[in-house]
């Protein structure tokens, strides 16, 4: 196995920065095949060595196949620089600001395509035009363009930094990523505070890998998470919706807020959520939510994120309408100002698209509908347009132990009766109360007017 050598500040007992080495493990070595890559990523490599350019695969897809996985996803490294890319390949787009990439594009695979990157560390000032930093160290542009070990030294986690190389089969390997996947651990090459700093979404990536793998994190990747969590903030929200939808969408979500709240970054993304945790609110919606939605995405069907955004705020939506309630608003206008407060407060910490926080409005304001069915209600009710979306979310309220009083029970059965027995359903509850009652029109008076 490859050796790494870490050299010890005196006294402290600190690590400073490991020295890696090389190491090229032959075909016969490991489990990669190329009957495993898919045909594109195979066309784009050919090519690119043909052209003389290096071109290797690189990251999720050797690492997936390495733990015995079957990855639908493919991406390439290379010395070619963007442009030189996107010549080669009529069917490409350059694409991005922060990191410059292409995307080459077959049917609907993509096969996104990077040059080397360099190690930030070499530059003579952070005012380089191919490198910006913000006041927090965060990174907003970084196209420096070095050698392939640097590359590989300033990839995320050693399991993501192996290559494979098509003219040999070989994988290469600079930061004993091999070792870490044998030992199911994850491991942040270099510094971890100083590469946090740098991105704090690397922390939700270290949750979601540790979550999706079941790997452990290196007490050297933990130990800053809780302190730098709050760097979180500094992310602009539409990325940090996309990360929200990575870490609950890929299948297991459950685990992964787990590890969200271990590690004090539930706050940062649902800052009102874990603030009604803390309070005393349960969380059994939540997790019942993502339990579902994680047996939904192993049996291949689709998630809609405005019911996963719905569970994960119910909590905060629960506790600011009882808050409201106890201060003498009625139902109805509380639950309304509490929508409004709890996704005002969401957007400042993730951007919701409208097309997603709209429906998870009304899966909230159908909850308090369900229960009113008399007469032509139930009707209207099953008709509306995210009713099954409501209804769904009603048996996970259930599920998770809130008392409706066998409401999702008598849809269920309303639904699956026909029209006589519906009208008998509705007969049995009696007729609706509570009403508009017509005002009585005062009659024309036949006096003079005064």
């Amino acid at each position: 196995m490859l050796k790494t050598i870490r050299s010890w500040l005196p006294g402290n007992g600190r690590p400073k920065k490991p020295v890696y080495e090389r190491r090229v493990i032959p075909r016969d070595q490991h489990t990669v095949s190329r009957s495993l890559i898919s045909d594109s990523a195979k066309k784009v490599l050919h090519r690119l060595n043909k052209s003389g350019y290096e071109a290797y695969l690189v990251g999720g897809g050797i690492r997936d196949i390495l733990l015995g996985g079957h990855p639908k996803d493919f991406d390439i490294a290379t010395n070619a620089t963007p442009e030189e890319v996107h010549d080669l390949f009529r069917n490409s787009r350059l694409i991005g600001r922060r990191f410059r990439i292409v995307h080459v594009l077959f049917g609907r695979e993509v096969i996104e395509v990077t040059t080397f990157r360099g190690s930030a560390g070499d530059q003579d000032s952070d005012d380089d035009e191919s490198r910006e930093s913000n006041e927090h160290g965060l990174l907003l542009r970084d196209n420096v363009y070095g050698t392939m070990e640097e590359d590989a030294l300033r990839r995320d986690f050693t399991i993501n930094a192996l290559y494979y190389c098509i003219r040999d089969f070989s994988v290469i390997d600079y930061t004993d990523g091999v070792r870490d996947l044998e030992e199911r651990r994850l491991r942040l090459i270099g510094d971890p505070e100083t590469r946090y700093r740098e991105d704090p979404v690397r922390m939700l990536r270290a949750i979601r890998f540790a979550g999706k793998l079941d790997f452990s994190l290196a007490p050297e990747t933990e130990a800053p998470i809780r302190e730098l969590s709050s760097l979180l903030t500094h992310v602009p929200p539409a990325r940090l919706f996309e990360e929200v939808l990575k870490l609950l969408c890929a299948g297991h979500g459950l685990a992964t807020y787990e590890l969200l709240r271990e590690y004090d970054l539930l706050a940062p993304l649902f800052p009102a959520t874990a603030e009604a945790l803390a309070e005393g609110q349960p969380d059994g919606v939540i997790r019942q939510a993502l339990s579902n939605t994680d047996a939904r995405i192993s049996r291949g069907k689709p998630v809609t994120p405005y019911f996963l955004y719905a569970a994960m705020l119910w909590p905060a939506l629960q506790a600011e309408w009882e808050y409201r309630q106890s201060e003498g608003e009625p139902a109805q206008p509380a639950l309304h100002g509490a929508i409004h407060s709890v996704v005002g407060e969401q957007l400042n910490a993730t951007a919701i698209p409208k097309r997603f926080s709209g429906p998870m409005k009304e899966v909230w304001e159908l909850q308090m509908r369900l229960p009113r069915r008399n007469g032509k209600r139930a009707w209207s009710i099953l008709n509306h347009s995210r009713f099954r979306a409501a209804y769904d979310f009603l048996t996970v309220r259930e599920a998770a132990g809130e008392e409706t009083n066998g409401l999702g029970q008598w849809w269920t059965d309303f639904q699956a009766a026909d029209e006589a027995g519906k009208e008998r359903m509705l007969s049995a509850l009696g007729p609706a109360k509570g009403g508009r009652r017509r005002k009585r029109r005062k009659p024309k008076s036949s006096g003079p007017a005064t």
